[in-house]
C-alpha cells in the first residue's frame, strides 16, 4: 500500500501545474489522501518553484490593485477641508483601512480553505458554514470598529481637542454603516472570485487576498467621502 502511494504521489508531482490529472481522484479515492493535500503536492512539487509560481499568479493582480487603491485618496480629496475638521475620524482613518483590509484577508483564506476541504458542496447561498463565517466576521469587524471611534476620542482629547457627544455618536453611526457594507461586499467579491478561480484549477489564495485588500482600501476612502458629509 505504501509503495502504491509512493509512486503515485511521485507520478503526480510531476504533472503539469496547468493540468488536473485523474490521478487526484483515483489517489484520493484508494488512500484517502484529502484534494486539498493532493493540490499542493501537484502545484507546489519540486517541479516547480514555489515563490516564483506565486508571483507568476498574483503579479497582474497587485498591479490591478495598486491602481485600484490609489483611486481611494482622490475621493477623500473631495472632503479634504471637512475631513480635516474632524480630529478623531484623521485618527480612525488608518485603523479602518487596516482592520477591513486584514477582514478581506481573512475571508479570502478561510474561504479558500473551505473550497479544499469540500465544504462549500451546496449552493453558496444556503451554504451554513459560509452564513457562520459571515455573521462572525461582521460582528468582530463592528466591534473593533466602535473600539476605535472610542480610542479615536480619547486620543483627540489627550491632544486637547474637544470632541462633543453628537460627533462620538456620528462617528459610530458612520462606522457601523461602513463597515456594514465593505464587509459584505468583500464578502461576495472573496466568494465569488473564489469559486471562478477554483473551478479554473488555479490557487484562489494567490488571487484573492490582493483583490479584497484593494477593494477594502478604495472602498473604503470612497464610502467615507459618501458618509462623512451625510452626518456632517
Amino acid at each position: 500500500m505504501k509503495v502504491s502511494l509512493r509512486r503515485h504521489l511521485q507520478k503526480l508531482r510531476t504533472i503539469k501545474r496547468s493540468y488536473h490529472h485523474p490521478l487526484i481522484h483515483v489517489i484520493h479515492k484508494k488512500h484517502h489522501v484529502s484534494h486539498k493535500t493532493l493540490f499542493y503536492i501537484k502545484e507546489y512539487g519540486p517541479h516547480a518553484h514555489v515563490a516564483r509560481t506565486i508571483i507568476k499568479e498574483s503579479i497582474e493582480i497587485l498591479l490591478m490593485a495598486s491602481i485600484i487603491s490609489s483611486f481611494g485618496g482622490l475621493a477623500l480629496e473631495k472632503i479634504k477641508p471637512l475631513f480635516i475638521g474632524i480630529m478623531p475620524l484623521i485618527i480612525l482613518l488608518p485603523t479602518l483601512n487596516n482592520m477591513i483590509g486584514a477582514y478581506g484577508t481573512v475571508v479570502s483564506s478561510r474561504f479558500s480553505t473551505m473550497l479544499y476541504e469540500g465544504r462549500v458542496r451546496s449552493s453558496i447561498w444556503v451554504n451554513k458554514e459560509l452564513k457562520k463565517l459571515f455573521f462572525q466576521v461582521l460582528f468582530i469587524a463592528i466591534t473593533t470598529a466602535l473600539l476605535s471611534v472610542l480610542f479615536s476620542v480619547f486620543t483627540s482629547r489627550a491632544l486637547n481637542v474637544t470632541v462633543a457627544f453628537l460627533v462620538t455618536l456620528k462617528l459610530m453611526l458612520i462606522v457601523i454603516a461602513d463597515v456594514a457594507i465593505l464587509v459584505s461586499v468583500l464578502f461576495i467579491v472573496a466568494v465569488l472570485a473564489g469559486l471562478y478561480f477554483y473551478h479554473k484549477k488555479e490557487d484562489p489564495n494567490n488571487f484573492l487576498i490582493p483583490i479584497t485588500t484593494s477593494i477594502a482600501d478604495y472602498a473604503n476612502m470612497a464610502l467615507l467621502a459618501l458618509l462623512v458629509p451625510l452626518f456632517f
